[in-house]
């Protein structure tokens, strides 16, 4: 058979990854703190980008007209919203009503609702009006005003765990070669106040004798706080209790052996210590007012709060609405100027092909933030429609879910939904959740009914764990059995499985922290 070259003219279809598919992809993963990382990178980077401090944007909503020069509407067809994206001159998505309830029932505005069949629930709407985070009540919600919040403000130390020690070594009376090793000292310390870094290695480092660096601590280990410059946590609690002059023989032997304590043998810590009953307890309850980690008084990070990206809350007919959190939405302006001020002045081709692609490059990051905030409000929406009991009831009816039902109500692909729900929480009645939690596996019913959600289980063991008595501790078996007289159809090993998870020790363990209890 000849073989020869030839052409061929063939039509195909394929799924290109264009750069602003790539960005409004990286886009709607992104949780609110790294989606305004990224903002600031793009204002730093493109000209005709710039950020709404607001004012400006009420003082054009005066003077303008009552057409909404500067606000996108979500449209149904696709021809519209590139026109509307190239036309685009500034973009607020701080309100509600820049979308539209066709493309997406539980957006926002006077659709932001589902009905749940109360008389008047359709009729509840309240506009664009943004959920304040103070009108959320409940388990989980804030507080009515932000002033009396009821948090206690952390202390303002003014100086570091390394500072107070560094003003501290003059207290040791250290040679000339000794301060040195005590600084390098005072630095290899880890922020819970521990010398995590082995003594060979900093005499190496140093070029001294592992014995000198061996008594320089020893001294060091003598500073405020106590436990400072520990190795373990056996010789933290040991520092602190020589500092309190209660390292007995007795209490020797309990600090070899936490391992003991921790798995609350208490009879053979008894033995060991030579002590009875009573004496264990009280040299126990000494171990525990101690602080494992006396460094974290001084180096401490401020947690980070949870900001929720939706609001779920109950309007006045007893309907439930879904708004976004303005305070996590991007309010950005496409800067036009430079493009007239080069045609104007007549710029070089090079000039009005860069001014082009800014101007492209803006007008689709703002599309892409307006789509993004409507995917949210689409996904959060239909969780919210699926989760309602858990809305109305709490944990004990959160019902099971997965990313394949939602998918297909808001037809979106299970990769979307898996992308908006990613680092993205939801602020309701019954806490803060990340929009994952509403997603659990099935438990079947033992009665042949609708199934449980592996969430609810663990919430009903957890209560009937926390209900048994000091008398009568439940044994596995025992929780199955329970738990299949509520209905539930799970196995000796998922209860074992649900147990670890939630940090729950086995009966035997439970039994023996009950009878230490009492």
């Amino acid at each position: 058979m000849a073989m020869s070259p030839k052409m061929e003219l063939r039509s195909t279809q394929a799924l290109v990854m264009t750069p602003q598919l790539q960005q409004a992809i990286k886009l709607l993963q992104l949780s609110n703190l790294e989606l305004n990382a990224y903002i600031e990178q793009e204002l730093e980077r493109n000209p005709a980008l710039e950020r709404d401090d607001g004012a400006d944007a009420s003082a054009e909503g005066d003077s303008g007209s009552g057409d909404d020069d500067g606000e996108i509407e979500a449209e149904d067809a696709e021809d519209a919203e590139d026109a509307e994206a190239i036309a685009l001159d500034r973009l607020d998505l701080s309100v509600s009503e820049g979308f539209d309830g066709a493309d997406a029932p539980l957006d926002a505005g006077y659709e932001n609702e589902f009905d749940d069949g109360r008389p008047g629930a359709a009729d509840g709407a309240m506009g664009g009006e943004q959920a304040a985070w103070s009108q959320l009540k409940g388990p989980g919600g804030g507080p009515a005003d932000a002033a009396d919040a009821g948090f206690a403000p952390l202390p303002d130390h003014g100086i570091n765990l390394r500072q107070h020690l560094l003003g501290q070594l003059h207290l040791l009376s250290l040679a000339a070669n000794e301060r040195p090793i005590a600084a390098r000292l005072v630095e290899g310390l880890d922020e819970a106040g521990y010398l995590v870094e082995p003594l060979d290695e900093i005499a190496l480092k140093l070029g001294a004798e592992p014995t000198q660096i061996a008594a320089v601590l020893e001294r060091l280990q003598g500073l405020d706080p106590p436990g400072v410059g520990a190795r373990d946590l056996a010789e933290c609690l040991a520092l602190q209790l020589m500092d309190r002059d209660r390292f007995d023989p007795a209490m020797q032997i309990l600090v070899r052996h936490l391992d003991l304590l921790a798995a609350h043998d208490l009879n053979r810590l008894m033995r060991l210590c030579r002590v009875d009953a009573e004496d264990l307890s009280d040299m126990i309850a000494e171990i525990r007012a101690l602080n494992p980690k006396p460094g974290l008084a001084y180096d401490y990070e401020m947690a980070q709060p949870v900001v929720p990206d939706v609001f779920v809350r109950r309007d006045a007919a007893g309907a439930w609405r879904l708004e976004l959190n303005s305070d996590t939405l991007p309010r950005l302006l496409v800067n036009s100027r430079y493009s007239s001020l080069i045609e104007t002045k007549g710029g070089s081709r090079e000039e009005r092909a860069y001014v082009a692609e800014c101007l492209n490059n803006a007008n689709w990051l703002v599309k892409s933030l307006d789509q993004r905030a409507r995917t949210i409000l689409r996904v959060a929406g239909e969780i919210a429609r699926q989760q309602e009991e858990f809305l109305n009831r709490g944990v004990q009816h959160l019902r099971p879910l997965n990313l394949r039902t939602v998918a297909e109500a808001v037809n979106l692909h299970e990769s979307t939904v898996s992308r908006v729900t990613a680092n993205k929480y939801m602020a309701t009645p019954r806490g803060i959740h990340e929009l994952r939690y509403f997603f659990t596996s099935a438990i079947a019913s033992a009665e042949g009914g609708d199934a449980h959600s592996a969430a609810a289980v663990k919430h009903r063991l957890k209560r009937l764990i926390d209900a048994e008595a000091a008398a009568a501790v439940l044994s596995d078996d025992r929780l199955v059995e329970l738990l299949r007289g509520d209905g539930i159809d799970i196995a000796r090993r998922t209860v074992a499985k649900y147990r670890e998870t939630m940090g729950i020790p086995s009966s035997v363990q439970r039994r023996r922290q009950k009878r230490l209890a009492i």
